[in-house]
């Protein structure tokens, strides 16, 4: 049977066919709905981590236990699982462990575009990269079969295409896999330097030669010949980019396990072909191991190092061709920023500080980096996980060696905050940081579509599990309960009165956010029907209530209404209104 599945469905697949026992990840876009549709075979003990050094740890030690398991998580993830991946590379694995990385060509929802491909070669773990759904479920098979026989984890490279294009893929049975059993090996698995130093010469002298030469043999690199005046090299969605446009006008090298490089399956395809070309995302990884071979090739010469490669970039770089717009619509779409969706429970807390002078604010990475855009413009940092607090801190470090008095805001959300913000409290506290920690706890991980956390209270399967409090967790790292303030942000007064308490405090100060995500479904059901409205007699046109940043409020025609399809009644605008001309709303 066939089904149409995204490579992240087909990877969920895979794991279930191939004998998955346990499969872990932290959420981030591309790689969220692997996890989310293992969770969908009871078969699969599966669920979040913390984070993603938490979910990689979690799955080394199933791995040494024997156990077939997946882990997976965004291109920027594996920067924070980087310590056990490199280690883990040493150790070897017992049973198969397959690492998934999800890239972001294009950085649609990231930070950077790093190619972690690279990951792969300087931790001298084996690469392999489907370009379709069909192959990320057989890879998946593919990928424990090789962790097993060569004792070492394997590094799954996806991009966001291949994620989320939809794809036949043939449906199989699951094959139960018996579990590798589990010896005391403290050689092996405890990388004290002694031991290191021998695990090093198993990688070295004895694991990658053999993962050498399976990279010649294997199917996953394969030859299509047609015609030979045009070679081309590909892996991953480019290789389906080339033969879109190329057809059986050129001869295709797919390199489905780039690394360990096969040389010689290379040296030998160059040689039946008259011109040699490298088409890959981001970083010319492929491109260099052809050259050092002294083969002659073109790639990065044509295809930008940055950004998504596509069949219309294909076909401009080989053929000279421009791509016609195939489905030309007459209306143009006018562009639309991200923003805070209406009724957020962050807004209330940016248009509080966006009121104060003289401040710096640090954000994080989720829904909280948007209060950036104006009108709201909250935010002047945004590096990475956790580092809302962590720059926080450095801000006011630099601040007291200057003499600068900018009273210093870090920002971060719940997730985050368990993800990596607790040890930028720690230091905060540890170091006598005069700043202001503000965690928005929306009861969710949010951005990347609303999967758990341990502050929520359930699991990946909606089963009802223990809640961490943060509020304790802040007390425990040291912050004096004086200087903790837990707020309801749609109570605008109670807000902005700790906002400004913090604000003038000259110490180490914690504000806490509780309400809920305003698209949590539950939520929704709750406030449907608390809308707020303009009563056009009172209006007098000020535009304050614009000045939230809330998309359900416009102003057409020198009139200001509220889009009753959009708001959840959460009342910032009616609360902020000088003339009371908004009406309706409410709590739950």
């Amino acid at each position: 049977m066939k089904k149409l599945l995204t490579g992240d469905e087909a990877i969920a697949r895979g794991a279930y066919e191939y004998g998955c026992h346990v499969a872990t990840a932290y959420p981030g876009t591309p790689s969220t709905e692997v996890l989310e549709n293992i969770a969908n075979y009871e078969e699969i003990s599966a669920g979040w981590a913390p984070n993603e050094k938490v979910a990689l740890e979690v799955a080394c030690g199933a791995a040494i236990n024997g156990a077939r398991t997946i882990v997976s998580m965004k291109h920027v993830g594996l920067n924070v699982a980087a310590d056990p991946f490199f280690s883990i590379a040493y150790a070897g694995t017992n049973g198969g462990l397959l690492i998934l990385t999800a890239d972001e060509p294009g950085m649609h929802s990231s930070q950077n575009e790093q190619d972690n491909r690279y990951y792969g070669i300087h931790a001298k773990v084996p690469v392999i990269e489907p370009s379709d759904s069909q192959e990320c479920k057989d890879f998946v098979g593919e990928a424990f079969e090789i962790s097993e026989k060569y004792d070492t984890p394997i590094l799954m490279k996806m991009t966001t295409r291949v994620c989320h294009s939809k794809g036949p893929v043939e449906l199989k049975d699951r094959v139960e896999v018996e579990p590798k059993s589990y010896e005391k090996n403290p050689r092996k698995y405890v990388l004290v330097p002694a031991n290191a130093k021998e695990r090093h010469r198993v990688m070295e002298e004895e694991r990658l030669p053999a993962l050498k030469k399976y990279s010649e043999e294997t199917h996953l690199n394969k030859e299509v010949i047609f015609n030979t005046d045009i070679g081309i090299i590909a892996s991953g969605a480019c290789y389906l980019h080339a033969r879109e446009v190329m057809g059986e006008n050129a001869s295709y090298l797919k390199l489905g396990m780039p690394f360990p490089f096969p040389e010689e399956k290379v040296k030998a395809f160059a040689k039946k072909v008259k011109k040699l070309y490298i088409i890959e995302e981001n970083e010319p990884i492929i491109e260099n191991f052809v050259k050092q071979l002294g083969i002659p090739c073109t790639g990065k010469e044509i295809f930008s190092v940055r950004g998504e490669i596509s069949p219309e970039i294909v076909r401009k770089a080989l053929l000279g061709q421009e791509s016609k717009n195939s489905y030309p619509i007459d209306v143009q779409v006018p562009p639309r920023a991200p923003g805070l969706c209406a009724g957020c429970p962050h807004r209330p807390l940016f248009y509080a500080i966006s009121k104060l002078k003289n401040t710096v604010v640090t954000t994080d990475i989720g829904c909280y980096t948007l209060g950036v855009a104006p009108p709201l413009g909250v935010g002047e940092t945004c590096i990475c996980m956790g580092g809302g607090f962590g720059l926080g801190v450095g801000f006011d470090r630099s601040n007291k060696v200057f003499g600068r008095d900018k009273r210093v805001f870090g920002i971060l959300g719940d997730s985050t905050f368990f993800h990596s913000g607790m040890t930028g409290i720690a230091e905060a506290v540890y170091s006598g940081a005069n700043m202001v920690a503000v965690i928005l706890d929306n009861r969710i991980t949010a951005m990347t579509g609303h999967q758990a956390n341990p502050g929520v209270g359930f699991d990946i399967h909606g089963n009802p599990a223990p809640q961490l409090d943060i509020e304790t967790i802040v007390k425990a790292l040291g912050v004096k309960e004086s200087n903790i303030r837990v707020v309801d942000p749609y109570n605008v007064k109670q807000t902005t009165d700790a906002v400004k308490e913090a604000y003038e405090s000259d110490e180490f100060f914690v504000i806490i956010t509780k309400q809920p995500c305003a698209l949590i479904k539950e939520v929704m059901k709750k406030r449907a029907g608390l809308h707020c409205e303009i009563n056009q007699d009172k209006c007098k046109k000020c535009k304050t209530c614009m000045r939230t940043g809330c998309p359900a409020i416009s102003m057409k025609d020198n009139v200001v209404s509220i889009d009753q399809t959009q708001c959840n009644g959460c009342t910032l605008c009616k609360q902020v209104c000088p003339f009371g001309a908004i009406e309706g709303g409410g709590t739950i």
